[in-house]
Parts: C-alpha cells; sequence; structure tokens
C-alpha cells in the first residue's frame, strides 16, 4: 500500500508539472524581437546541455562497468548476499545508471522550462507584475516538482522491482545504493560544468562591458551578454537540479538503510517512512505554488514567502500523518512523537537557514551594507570586507545544524527503541527536505527572472516595464541565495546521515566476515589521521580547481568580447551586431573541458584511499575519516564562498540603488570587481561543494565492501 501511494503521488505531481507547463507555453512570448532574444538563449542553452550531456553520459557507461567488474570478480562474495555476485554486480551497475539517467532527464527538464518561460515573463512584464510572478514562479515548479518526483519515482520503482524479484526487503536498500551514486556524479559534473559557464560568460560581460566599455548590464551590443543569460540556466536551472536531485535520492536511500535497523519495531513502514513523507512533502509544495500571488504595488517577496510558509506548514501536518500510520509500535508508544518532533526540527532548520543567508546576503542588513560602505576606498577594501563576512558567516550556521544534529539523535536516542538516535537525525533531515520542490522552485523562478529582465533591456522596452523586471530579478537573486543557503543546510544533515549509513554497511559486511564491528573512528592512528587530512585537502584543492577554470574560461571571453569591439567598432555605436554564437561556443568548450578534471579528482581520491589503506588493514576507517572530516570542511568552505558571493553581489546592488554615487561611480566600479571575485565563489565552487560532500558519502556507500 505504502509503495502505491508513493508511486501515484509522484506520478500525480509530474502530471500536474505537465500542465503547469502547458500553461506556460500557451503564454504570449512578447514581440518579435523579445522572441528573438528568447530563442538565441534557448538554442544557446540546448546546444550546451546536449554537449555537456554527450560528454557525462560517456564517462557514467565507463564508470557503470567499473563498477560492474568491482563487484562481481573484486568483491568478495558474503554468505547473506541475497543474489549471485554477477548478478549483485548487475543490480548495482543499472541501478547507477538508472539514478545517472533520471538526474539528467529532472535537469534537462526544468531548464527546458525555463528557457521558455523567459520571454513569456517579460511579455506578461508589459501589463502585470503579478502575471510576470505567476508565470516565473510557475516555471520554477515545474523544476522542483519533476526532480523530487523523478527522484521518488526512480527509488521506489526500483524498490518495487526488486521486491517483484524476490530480494527480502530489508536488503533492497544496501541493494540500490548505487542509484544515490549515479545521481551525484551526474550532479557533480552538470553543476561544475554549469557553473563554469555562466560565471566565465557572467565576469566577461561584467569587466569588458561594465568596466572597460561603460555600457549597462544586459546591453545587447556586449557579445558576451546572450552567453550570460545562457548560463543563468545552465548552471542555476539544469546544475541545481541535478543537485536537489541528487540531494532527494541519497537521502531516501540512506535514511532507508537506517531504517533496516529497526526492521523488528516496524518492518517494512520503517524503510518507506522516508518515501511517504516525501511524497507528502510534493503535495504540500504544489499547494504552495498555487498560493503564490501578489498585488501590483506589494513586495513580490511576500508572496514567495507567503507560498513557502504554506508548504512548510503542510509538510508539518503530512509528517504528523506519515510518523503516526508508519512509525506507531506498541513496542514504543510515544515513538512516533519523538520521531515527529525530529520531523518538525528539520523543518525549522530550513527556515533557520533560509533567514541566516537572508541576514548574510541582503543589503537590507549590516553585512552587505559594510561591504558597500567599505566600496568608497575601492576594490582591495571591498575584498577584504567581504572575505570577512564570507568568514563570519560560517558560525551560525553551524550552531544550527549542531542544534538539529543533536536534538534529533536524542529524540530518536528517547523514544523508547533501542540504538533509534540515527534513525531520528535521519527523520529530521526528511523534515527539512520536505520542502525541496517549492525550495527549487523558488531557484529557478531566479534565472527566469534575469533572463525576462535582459529580454526586456535587449528589446528597449519602456523603463516602466524594466522597473517590474528589475523587481523580480532582486528577488530572483535572493532566492538563489536562499536555495544555496538550504543546499548547504540539507547538505550536512544529509552528510551526516549518510555517513551514519556507511557505518551500517560496513558493520554488516563486518559482522558476515566474523571481524568486530567499526564502533568508532580512531584518527589517533596514523593511518586514519592521514585518510582525514587527504578529506580535508579534497576540499580545498577541488575548490581551487573550481575557481581557476571560471578564470581560464573568463580569460577566453574576454580577449573574444575585445576583439569583437576591435574587429567592428560600429558596434558600441549601434550600428552592426555582435557575433553572440562566437562567444557562446567559446565559452561551451572552456566550461566542457573545464570540469572533467575537478569531478575525476572528487571520486578518485575516496576510492585510492580505500584501496591504498586497505593494505593496512584500516581501509574502511580511513574513508570513514575522509568522509567526515571532508564533510566538515565542505561545509564550512561552501558557506564561505556561497555567502561571501551572494554578499559582494548584493554590495553592488545597493550601490545600483542609488547610494554611494550609484552606478558607474568609483564605489560602483571597486563593487563590480568584488562581485567579480564573488561569481565563481557563489555560482561555480560552492554549490559544486554541496554536491562533493554527498557524493563522498555516496561513492563511500557503494563501494564500501572494497575497503574491508
Amino acid at each position: 500500500m505504502e509503495l502505491a501511494l508513493i508511486l501515484s503521488i509522484s506520478v500525480i505531481s509530474l502530471l500536474f508539472a505537465i500542465y503547469l507547463a502547458l500553461q506556460i507555453m500557451k503564454q504570449d512570448r512578447g514581440t518579435p524581437e523579445m522572441q528573438k532574444i528568447g530563442d538565441a538563449i534557448r538554442k544557446g542553452a540546448e546546444a550546451f546541455l546536449k554537449r555537456q550531456y554527450s560528454t557525462i553520459a560517456m564517462l557514467s557507461v565507463i564508470l557503470a562497468a567499473i563498477i560492474f567488474v568491482l563487484y562481481a570478480f573484486v568483491r568478495t562474495p558474503m554468505p547473506n548476499d541475497p543474489v549471485d555476485p554477477t548478478r549483485l554486480a548487475s543490480y548495482t551497475a543499472l541501478s547507477f545508471l538508472f539514478g545517472a539517467f533520471c538526474s539528467g532527464v529532472a535537469g534537462y527538464i526544468g531548464m527546458f522550462v525555463s528557457i521558455r518561460a523567459n520571454s513569456r515573463t517579460a511579455s506578461a512584464a508589459l501589463t502585470s507584475l503579478n502575471r510576470a510572478l505567476q508565470i516565473s514562479m510557475r516555471g520554477g515548479a515545474v523544476s522542483g516538482l519533476f526532480v523530487v518526483a523523478m527522484s521518488l519515482l526512480g527509488v521506489g520503482g526500483l524498490f518495487g522491482v526488486l521486491q517483484l524479484l524476490g530480494t527480502p526487503v530489508d536488503k533492497i536498500p544496501f541493494m540500490i545504493v548505487g542509484f544515490g551514486f549515479g545521481a551525484s556524479f551526474v550532479a557533480l559534473f552538470a553543476q561544475l560544468g554549469g557553473g563554469i559557464y555562466t560565471k566565465a560568460a557572467d565576469v566577461g560581460a561584467d569587466l569588458v562591458g561594465k568596466v572597460e566599455a561603460g555600457i549597462p548590464e544586459d546591453d545587447p551590443r556586449n557579445p558576451a551578454v546572450i552567453a550570460d543569460l545562457v548560463g543563468d540556466n545552465v548552471g542555476d536551472c539544469a546544475g541545481r537540479g541535478a543537485d536537489l536531485f541528487e540531494s532527494t535520492a541519497a537521502e531516501n536511500i540512506g535514511a532507508m538503510i537506517l531504517g533496516v535497523a529497526l526492521f523488528p519495531f516496524f518492518g517494512l513502514k520503517g524503510i518507506m517512512f522516508p518515501l511517504v513523507v516525501r511524497a507528502f512533502g510534493l503535495i504540500a509544495s504544489i499547494v504552495g505554488v498555487m498560493f503564490v500571488r501578489t498585488r501590483e504595488d506589494a513586495d513580490p517577496m511576500a508572496a514567495l514567502n507567503k507560498g513557502y510558509y504554506v508548504t512548510a506548514f503542510l509538510a508539518a501536518i503530512g509528517f504528523f500523518i506519515g510518523t503516526k500510520w508508519l512509525l506507531d509500535t506498541p513496542s514504543a508508544p510515544d515513538a512516533w512523537l519523538h520521531f515527529f518532533a525530529a520531523g518538525v526540527i528539520g523543518i525549522v532548520t530550513s527556515i533557520a537557514f533560509v533567514y541566516i543567508t537572508q541576514y548574510f546576503t541582503e543589503y537590507r542588513y549590516r553585512p552587505v551594507k559594510s561591504i558597500a560602505e567599505s566600496s568608497q576606498t575601492g576594490p582591495a577594501t571591498n575584498i577584504i570586507t567581504g572575505f570577512a563576512v564570507a568568514l563570519e558567516s560560517t558560525y551560525l550556521p553551524v550552531i544550527t545544524i549542531s542544534i538539529a544534529i543533536v536534538a534529533s539523535y536524542y529524540l530518536g536516542l528517547t523514544s523508547g527503541l533501542p540504538n533509534a538516535g540515527l534513525y531520528g537525525t535521519a527523520v529530521a533531515t526528511m523534515g527539512m527536505l520536505a520542502t525541496a520542490a517549492y525550495i527549487l522552485a523558488m531557484d529557478t523562478f531566479g534565472p527566469i527572472t534575469d533572463n525576462a529582465g535582459g529580454i526586456v533591456e535587449m528589446s528597449h522596452q519602456p523603463d516602466n516595464v524594466r522597473v517590474k523586471t528589475d523587481r523580480l530579478d532582486a528577488i530572483g537573486n535572493t532566492t538563489k541565495a536562499l536555495t544555496k543557503g538550504y543546499a548547504i543546510g540539507s547538505a550536512a544533515l544529509a552528510a551526516f546521515l549518510l555517513f551514519s549509513a556507511y557505518i551500517d554497511d560496513v558493520n554488516a559486511i563486518l559482522k558476515e566476515k566474523g571481524m568486530p564491528a567499526m564502533t568508532s573512528v580512531n584518527i589517533a592512528k596514523p593511518e586514519v589521521f592521514v585518510g582525514a587530512l587527504l578529506g580535508a585537502a579534497l576540499v580545498f584543492l577541488f575548490s581551487a580547481l573550481a575557481i581557476k577554470a571560471v578564470g581560464k574560461a573568463a580569460y577566453f571571453v574576454i580577449n573574444d568580447v575585445r576583439a569583437q569591439f576591435k574587429e567592428k567598432p560600429g558596434i558600441l555605436q549601434g550600428t552592426e551586431e555582435p557575433d553572440y554564437g562566437r562567444t557562446v561556443d567559446i565559452v561551451t568548450r572552456g566550461a566542457l573541458k573545464s570540469m572533467v578534471g575537478p569531478g575525476l579528482l572528487a571520486i578518485g581520491v575516496p576510492i585510492g584511499v580505500g584501496i591504498i589503506f586497505k593494505w593496512f588493514n584500516v581501509g574502511a576507517e580511513a574513508v570513514a575519516a575522509l568522509l567526515m572530516v571532508g564533510t566538515i570542511a565542505g561545509i564550512l568552505m561552501a558557506n564561505v564562498l556561497n555567502n561571501g558571493g551572494g554578499a559582494w553581489d548584493n554590495a553592488k546592488k545597493f550601490i545600483e540603488t542609488g547610494m554611494y554615487g550609484g552606478k558607474r561611480s568609483e564605489p560602483h566600479k571597486a563593487a563590480v570587481v568584488g562581485d567579480t571575485v564573488g561569481d565563481p565563489f557563489k555560482d561555480t565552487a560552492g554549490p559544486s561543494l554541496h554536491v562533493l560532500i554527498k557524493l563522498l558519502a555516496t561513492i563511500t556507500l557503494v563501494l564500501a565492501p572494497l575497503f574491508i
């Protein structure tokens, strides 16, 4: 019954997303000039994604073959394996490919709608702010609903197939971990490639256009402007869609593995619980999206917040129903209330992260205002103050995560069930991700409104229309920053959940081999300490490679824009057309070439540590240390990069409102330099670290048998 409900809600959510997409496609695309610009953005985004997914598909097939060989011929068969080694290898490799495929589809569908909603949002802004808000938010909802529903369908569908094949239900979660790894693998490359593309184009457009040529943002005379608008879609839509797909898939499987430990008390219901409450979260998100509407003179952000609060409230009701229905056991009559409270802690944590991120990245508050003020004395003080704000922004998120983990752990521990503490943290993670579909809708809302503003600017619409799209664009910048904060928080809780699942998996293997369980990770052992050190170093090296990749690609963009201004002097006079396609192609090639190195590094390091230290009989423990310390370093670094970049961006926008001399003033030029530094922080390295944290967990979970 539970599985049928999960699959039914997933299908209904997909159908509703298709309904929203069809409604958006019926809207007017605007003037011929708007349509021309929208078509250029669409073609560029589709060309990039086609090349990117071709590369990812090739790498996925190679890695699936390696997984098959490792499971079939290298892994030692266990007495309690549900199937023979060849079938187990086939299931794991196929689930990996299926996870990669579903992740790719979810990301592509989200971008497919966003690159068509942008011109329709621009057209709606000609007459109504509310209509433009609804089109952009519902366009974002298509992405959010597809991502979460595809994740549920994938995990639930695999579970159902293996159940039909006669696999014991308490063994299935361990056999479908490849699905989460496949999702993580695609997410890493999608986020990296999209992030490198979007920021290389943005940096190139800003430095040559705004600073050197002195022309406005989104000016049609800038050859990099179409590439910049394309980048918003491939980075913030396809990339973030793959990121949150991976989050929901990996956390579902991790929580199901922890549910196996309580199988004597809850049976199948404890394993199905994460999927059921995620399905209820989909319903809550659908209702929340439909609540979004605003008056023409009101603040559109208030409308988005209203929808979010409705979603969070309904998700809490869903948790109440889910815990009472599935986690009520005579062995511990009050256990379900403890788990419900843990779920509420997760929901409250997600709200806390939204407000913390707002505080550090919105120009209404002290941190961003201090960066804008420091811009009066030049780029150096802007960067010094901005970096200080970035470092400062780590403390409140860490306190929030710490409270959530400890409180949910003790709620599980005091539930009356033995060893239920970790399941309490799993339920809190499910609570935080209950609103994932709505949060992703707000994230995709950002690039849709950004593109709409660019289309309005490039098609020379009246100032009153640009005022409307500017309001939506400013809110879109905030929602993108909020989503990154949410993604960090969910990654932190999820990483602890997946680390616990890794320990459970390792101990199950050790038990079958007749070896003592791994009850702790002892970093006093030199080999284990080295594993931890390598985990922290991986975060820094990965971030460096991602940021350098933006610098390399931006170098070629800047030179191309300068060359076009030189080759065609009439561009700046408005008498000649720039070659947008040439710039788009340059950024595409640069981004795809640069994404492979950091991606392979992220996959190779944990495998190398596990296999090398296996010869010292501490392979699994060294990998556990790498996972723990890499996660801690990754959470802190992601906060620094995301919040620092967002704060620099909004400090520039604060000055553009007229403060400290406004646009084209010396403080504004200093703020543009700071924003340019922050761009690869917040849109390339930072978001990619969310994926890295979870990729480390899923890859170690899949390959744990090889490290023992």
